[in-house]
């Protein structure tokens, strides 16, 4: 199959904050997308039920939150004693003490950074089409080791053609300075500017191994790229890495040195595990995914990737997965596997539960597309949270693909999913003795997060964005409006359900600030059938 390639743009944002977007290579689409704007559902028969009269409609209530923005792409966090801290693509960093109101820092990498990553740069990634290694240092996740008693930040040092390799770093304090340590694995290896020889892949396989499979984009040609290190339950440490074309794996590391584990072997099963890469968890068959993340909450490993190209009109959104083993197998609410089996356009999959989509309720300031790569972490308090950079319709401050760090808190369902709050946080709290119910009647705008809608722009014109539906829940647990359904609620907890067209969707009433103004209003988030609504009171 004829490959076709784009090269994504990197973009800046020149505010108060500077800091550099992420570049990429992603392949173009094989078919044109299909406009979609909102979620078909079936007209509702004609009902004889009367909407119930709402509760009186209370005083205006504004919360007083302050934001201050930055753009990191690729945001990992980490929080160190009473501090946050994100690291992205190109060297930005930032940090903050209430997830609201972020600063930018440097490290020595900033300014070192050719010192740092001469070897790995000068001996295997740099070639004459790719010859500065400052806008190839992507993605980093950064994680403190208990038994070096370091920071260890894994980064991937980026080439043309899937020459990359993923290294590691190591820091006494969260904000440096940082060593090179070494690399961890490495792709792209026994081509003519890159051979295997300058890789570890034979003393993992062996002298004389047979590496057809590693080119064939269809099966283990993935780019070293977007690590996640963590460890399970038992105390080991992986990593998880990779993107589309060749998949999304991951491998032990060893504890001792944050390096790759030799003495752990894995077995070369078609679309399962690889003797290099070790196991496989997403992706293959050159289907879209990356930015692969790892989270353990409860009873459940939660693996979120990133679908699309990371431009504004490219598709890029997150879906979420789960599993009770670390290494798989990861599959969504209806059953539906992370690992791909052929070739499909999987903007328009039904495969992944998509967090959210390109939206905007009538409270927003801007509409909010492309949302992604995103990491995730439990609290102190237990509060669950999820880290990403969205771009927006038509740019910011006349910047086409200008892109933002945001900040949503995640709940876990009554059926073990994760779902997102409707507005980014701004300090609220799941209320666990729940609501009366006249705070919960009312009117409401809907958004239903089309797995198949994704913004994009032609000239002035604009598709794939989510319109807001209207519906009233009614005193006799009725939904009327555009879509008609029931309500329930779960009384002395915040617990929720609905239902539209025969789906039930099962989440929590949440008192949220909007965007903008920042009033306090009743929202609700739910799951059902892999697909998420969220619902915010007029």
């Amino acid at each position: 199959m004829k490959k076709k390639w784009i090269t994504f743009l990197m973009t800046a944002i020149v505010t108060a904050s500077v800091v550099t977007g992420c570049k990429k290579e992603e392949k173009e689409q094989t078919s044109e997308p299909t406009p979609t704007t909102q979620l078909q559902v079936t007209p509702p028969a004609e009902s004889t039920t009367q909407p119930q009269p709402s509760a009186t409609k209370a005083p205006v209530e504004k919360a007083d939150v302050r934001y201050k923005r930055v753009s990191v792409h690729d945001p990992s966090v980490i929080k160190v004693e009473d501090t946050y801290y994100i690291f992205g693509s190109h060297m930005a960093w930032a940090k903050s003490k209430d997830l609201m109101q972020w600063e930018i820092f440097q490290t020595n990498i900033n300014s070192k950074y050719k010192d740092i990553f001469q070897e790995p740069w000068e001996s295997y990634a740099k070639t004459a089409s790719n010859p500065e290694v400052k806008g190839n240092l992507w993605a980093p996740d950064v994680i403190y080791n208990e038994a070096m008693k370091k920071y260890c930040m894994y980064m991937s040092v980026n080439g043309d053609d899937w020459n990359s390799v993923i290294v590691l770093l190591t820091a006494d304090n969260i904000e440096g300075p940082y060593e090179y340590v070494g690399p961890v694995v490495y792709s792209g290896f026994n081509t003519e500017n890159h051979p295997a020889e300058k890789t570890d892949i034979y003393k993992v396989l062996g002298e004389g191994a047979d590496l057809t499979r590693y080119q064939s984009t269809r099966n283990t040609k993935l780019n070293a790229i977007d690590p996640c290190v963590l460890y399970d339950d038992e105390g080991t440490l992986w990593m998880t890495f990779g993107s589309w074309f060749g998949g999304i794996y991951m491998l032990k590391l060893d504890a001792n040195t944050g390096l790759r584990d030799y003495t752990t072997t894995y077995t070369t099963v078609p679309n399962e595990s690889d003797q290099y890469y070790g196991y496989k968890l997403a992706g293959g068959f050159e289907v879209s995914g990356e930015g692969p993340y790892i989270l353990k909450v409860g009873d459940y490993y939660y693996l979120f990737l990133s679908y699309g190209g990371l431009t504004a009109s490219g598709g890029y959104q997150m879906r979420v997965f789960r599993s009770e083993k670390i290494t798989g197998p990861y599959v969504d609410q209806t059953g539906n596997s992370a690992i791909y089996k052929n070739n499909v356009n999987n903007l328009f999959s039904e495969i992944g539960i998509r967090i959210m989509c390109s939206y905007k309720f009538s409270a927003n300031i801007e509409t909010h597309v492309a949302q992604g790569h995103n990491s995730v972490f439990v609290d102190d308090d237990g509060k669950i949270f999820l880290i990403y950079h969205t771009r927006f319709a038509g740019g910011k401050n006349g910047i086409e693909e200008a892109h933002e760090v945001r900040v949503q808190q995640l709940f876990v369902n009554q059926d073990g999913w994760l779902i997102a709050a409707p507005y980014e946080y701004s300090g609220e709290t799941l209320e666990k003795e729940g609501y009366e119910e006249e705070q919960l009647l009312g009117e409401y705008e809907l958004v239903v997060h089309n797995p198949k809608a994704y913004y994009q722009k032609t000239g002035t014109k604009q598709i794939g964005i989510i319109k807001t539906q209207n519906i009233t829940l009614n005193q006799d647990k009725t939904v009327s409006g555009d879509v008609t359904g029931t309500w329930s609620y779960t009384e002395n907890t915040s617990e929720m359900t609905i239902t539209i067209n025969g789906v039930e969707y099962k989440g929590y009433f949440l008192k949220q600030a909007t965007e903008g103004v920042h009033k306090i209003v009743m929202t609700f988030t739910a799951l059902g059938n892999n697909v998420c609504v969220w619902g915010s009171k007029k």
